[in-house]
């Protein structure tokens, strides 16, 4: 799908295809969570994790350190969620497509 970060998609669209890519596997990841049955306490901040990284995603290229918070959160909050891991992990690679933190 990417050939490099630096690449724009071939589709004829602007899109930054690392924005496409998180919108994508933020979508998938909010369906499963939604779809998934089980109810566990910190559900709710998964929930609203994903939602502020789908607004990320939508408003075009967002902000790294905010990108990787966001992600911190949601891993915490559904990590031990087995049914859950492919599309966490898809999640993770598309923030990770924004590069590494700055060392400090």
């Amino acid at each position: 799908m990417l050939r490099s970060l630096g690449q724009r998609s071939v589709t004829g669209s602007d899109e930054d295809p690392r924005v496409a890519e998180l919108r994508t596997a933020v979508a998938r990841l909010r369906r499963q969570l939604a779809a998934h049955p089980a109810e566990f306490p910190d559900r709710g901040i998964a929930e609203d994790e994903l939602a502020a990284l789908a607004a990320m995603a939508i408003s075009g290229i967002p902000e790294i350190p905010r990108l990787r918070r966001s992600l911190l959160l949601v891993a915490g909050s559904i990590g031990s969620v087995s049914a859950l891991a492919a599309s966490l992990a898809d999640v993770r690679s598309a923030v990770e497509l924004f590069g590494q933190p700055p060392r400090r």
